[in-house]
C-alpha cells in the first residue's frame, strides 16, 4: 500500500508500453523504443527486504530492435535493472532474482577512443537465462552469456561466459563450483 504512489510515479516517468501485468510490489521504469514483454506471475520487488524503499525496477528496451521478456512465474528481487540495447534478454520462467542485480546485452560504447561515443548494434549479443536459474544478489550478467536451466549464479559473480544447465557458479569472472545433485 506504501508504495501505490511510488508505483504511479514510476509508471509515469516510463515510456515504454509493457506487455502484460507484474504484480509490482516495487515500482518499475519502462524505457525504450523496443519490447518489454512479462508473462503470467511475474512479481517484481519483495518486502521485507532491502531496499524495497529506496530503489525500483529499471527495464529498458533502447532501440526498437531490443526486447527484453521476463517468464512465467519468475521473481525478481529489489534494485533489479535489465538493459538490452540492439538485441534481447531474455529471462526463463520460474526464475528467482536477487536484489542490485544486472543485465546487459551490450557494452553501450566503442572500446578504442574514437569509439567511445557511440555504439553499433554488432557489438551487442543477446542474453538467455533459462527456467528454474537462481540468481543471488549483486550479480551482473553481460552480453552474449546464456544460463542454463536450473543453474545457480552465487552472490557477487559476474557473468562473461556461458554457464552449463545444473550448476553453481560464482566468482569474477563466474566459473563452475560444483555440478548439482538432482
Amino acid at each position: 500500500m506504501m508504495q501505490t504512489p511510488r508505483v504511479i510515479i514510476y509508471s509515469l516517468l516510463s515510456n515504454n508500453q509493457f506487455q502484460g501485468r507484474p504484480l509490482c510490489y516495487q515500482p518499475i521504469q519502462a524505457i525504450g523504443t523496443g519490447t518489454v514483454k512479462f508473462e503470467a506471475d511475474v512479481k517484481i520487488g519483495f518486502s521485507p527486504s532491502p531496499l524495497f524503499f529506496s530503489t525500483y525496477a529499471y527495464i529498458e528496451a533502447r532501440q526498437s530492435t531490443a526486447a527484453v521478456t521476463i517468464g512465467r512465474g519468475t521473481w525478481i528481487n529489489n534494485n533489479f535493472s535489465a538493459i538490452a540495447e540492439h538485441t534481447s534478454i531474455t529471462i526463463g520462467q520460474n526464475c528467482l532474482i536477487g536484489t542490485c542485480v544486472e543485465i546487459l546485452d551490450s557494452d553501450f560504447h566503442g572500446i578504442k577512443v574514437g569509439e567511445r561515443m557511440f555504439s553499433r548494434p554488432e557489438w551487442a549479443k543477446p542474453v538467455f537465462i533459462g527456467d528454474n536459474v537462481f540468481i543471488g544478489s549483486n550479480v551482473k550478467i553481460m552480453k552474449g552469456v546464456t544460463i542454463g536451466n536450473g543453474s545457480v549464479i552465487a552472490n557477487g559473480s559476474i557473468v562473461t561466459k556461458d554457464v552449463p544447465p545444473g550448476v553453481i557458479v560464482g566468482g569474477n569472472p563466474a566459473r563452475v563450483l560444483k555440478v548439482i545433485e538432482q
